[in-house]
């Protein structure tokens, strides 16, 4: 049996970093339903037996009746391909949820229960299924669980795999948390799952990741997974790429910049032959006399859908140790603030630039 996975593709995601006008934001929306027109074409185009979410298919708080009829629509065109979905804990199965309000079509199962559930594949082929109830606090699916059937048996939910630390996901909350022994200890030969955006194959389980970008600094080949289920139960896993837009992640040194000018052209380089979204962040020494203003940057390279300039490893180049010798105000006021044991060092290397640049009697206060 050959099965298409994907999850984690967060339908009408926010986006809040791309600009103040919305723009870019409401492109990387749209971005992500052709993410999803591609995964059923991705289904069609293999002649999937199945097409399989693993929840966070939507954002329930930001979901619009326009994303519903999508939706709707868009997996009407698979019939008769069965689309199973196990809603996560931002698709939730509320009472007003999507999920419950939309008239779905014949071949579109939802997982409704808090427990794991059977749905028949083929013969000697069990999907179990179930669903988050509530946006936090959903229990470990695999406590207590155990198939009551022969046959090969794989499982379907939005889970926190907990013998793992995803990289860059240590602060995501552990929702619906399970142990990866539990899938055989239930009798489970695999476990499709939602929640993780880092992609990882297991021996046992499967996270395909957010198949389209979310956030600038994502590592990892995401996408949809075709499944070829063998008849004792193993299975090949192939990952293919969907996303129909690039996301670069790049950091810039700005030492020896002198004036705004030349870190816009320095920004510009950077980019130079890249295209989509492009994230850069500045590090270096930035010498005292340049009018740094951040979000004037963003038009560095019109060739690009977004470019976001943001402040990192950026340090003033002032002599902090001869100003902090001088019998002046700012002398005074650098060894204040280098002394304020409240301050992080972030906090201390912000508060000196915007300070200093004050005292020089300068209007670019934005401390990078």
């Amino acid at each position: 049996m050959k099965l298409v996975l994907f999850s984690d593709l967060h339908l009408d995601a926010q986006f809040a970093g791309l600009g103040p006008d919305g723009q870019a934001a409401r492109g990387r929306r749209k971005a992500l339903r052709d993410t999803l027109e591609r995964i059923v074409h991705l289904a069609q185009q293999e002649r999937a037996d199945a097409l399989l979410c693993g929840g966070d298919l939507y954002e329930h708080e930001r979901c619009s009746p326009d994303t519903a009829a999508f939706l709707q629509a868009t997996f009407q065109r698979l019939r008769p391909l069965p689309v199973y979905i196990a809603p996560g804990n931002h698709d939730w199965l509320s009472p007003a949820s999507v999920y419950r309000r939309i008239a779905w079509s014949s071949n579109v199962h939802i997982f409704t229960g808090q427990t794991l559930t059977p749905v028949t594949l083929a013969d000697g082929l069990t999907l179990w299924g179930a669903a988050h109830a509530a946006p936090a606090n959903t229990a470990n699916f695999l406590d207590g669980f155990r198939v009551d059937r022969g046959g090969v048996h794989l499982a379907l939910f939005h889970g926190a795999e907990q013998g793992w630390q995803m990289p860059g996901e240590e602060e995501k909350l552990p929702h619906a948390p399970f142990w990866a022994a539990q899938i055989a200890g239930a009798g489970l030969q695999h476990a499709f799952l939602g929640h993780y955006h880092q992609p990882r194959d297991g021996e046992r389980h499967t996270y395909p990741g957010n198949p389209a970008p979310l956030t600038f600094g994502e590592a990892g080949e995401r996408g949809a997974v075709v499944v070829d289920v063998r008849g004792d139960g193993s299975l090949q896993r192939e990952r293919h790429r969907v996303a129909t837009v690039d996301v670069h992640d790049l950091t810039l040194d700005v030492g020896g910049c002198r004036s705004q000018q030349a870190v816009r052209a320095a920004a510009a380089r950077a980019v130079e032959g890249l295209r989509g979204d492009v994230r850069v962040t500045l590090a270096g020494e930035l010498a005292p006399e340049v009018d740094l203003r951040l979000s004037e940057l963003g038009t560095a390279a019109p060739w690009l859908r977004v470019l976001v300039v943001r402040g990192g490893d950026l340090r003033p180049g002032y002599d902090l140790a001869a100003i902090g010798g001088e019998p002046t105000v700012r002398g005074q006021f650098v060894r204040d603030v280098r002394a304020d044991a409240t301050l992080s060092e972030e906090e201390r290397r912000r508060v000196l630039l915007t300070g200093l640049r004050a005292l020089d009697g300068r209007q670019d206060l934005e401390a990078p």
